[in-house]
């Protein structure tokens, strides 16, 4: 049986294996980041994480950054694939 994750249903959408992306909507999704300000919560929640000393509402504060990390994982490999396949890399 599959199991079905956040991820695992993200991965199905946007199916990075598939070149389908503009050149332009390509370096577009390339080119989104976290702001800074998410950057350091995230690092001080993996400090936290791995000190064990995070709240609950901490932990899932974590979870959340990691989907959303997935999701933007997912999306530039699509776009990396996109732009060397246009040559473009």
């Amino acid at each position: 049986m599959v199991v079905n994750t956040h991820t695992t249903i993200w991965d199905r959408v946007i199916d990075p294996e598939k070149e389908d992306l503009s050149p332009d909507a390509a370096r577009s999704i390339a080119r989104l980041d976290f702001r800074d300000q998410d950057r350091k919560r995230m690092l001080e929640l993996a400090a936290g994480r791995q000190a064990g000393t995070l709240l609950p509402a901490e932990l899932a504060e974590a979870e959340e950054y990691r989907r959303a990390a997935d999701v933007l994982a997912l999306l530039q490999s699509k776009a990396r694939r996109c732009l060397k396949r246009h040559g473009l890399s």
